[in-house]
């Protein structure tokens, strides 16, 4: 996670394509955050949404599956 630890809000909103203030109010707690933005912010961090929402302490990502299981 210490790519990233040097950013501020503002710049991480940009990179997820909100507002400041949206990515603020996920920060403390105001709105719950979409599975789309935790799954970019688990991207952008190098970490599993695991790890990002307290489930785990392996930092460390699953590895990615080249198959999309829910293709039919």
């Amino acid at each position: 996670m210490n790519r990233l630890k040097d950013l501020s809000q503002t710049e991480l909103a940009k990179l997820l394509n909100m507002s400041q203030t949206g990515y603020s109010k996920y920060e403390v707690g105001t709105n719950d955050i979409p599975t789309s933005i935790l799954i970019k912010l688990a991207d952008l961090y190098d970490t599993s949404t695991n790890y990002l929402l307290g489930y785990t302490d392996e930092i460390k990502p699953y590895p990615k599956n080249s198959k999309n299981r829910f293709k039919n």
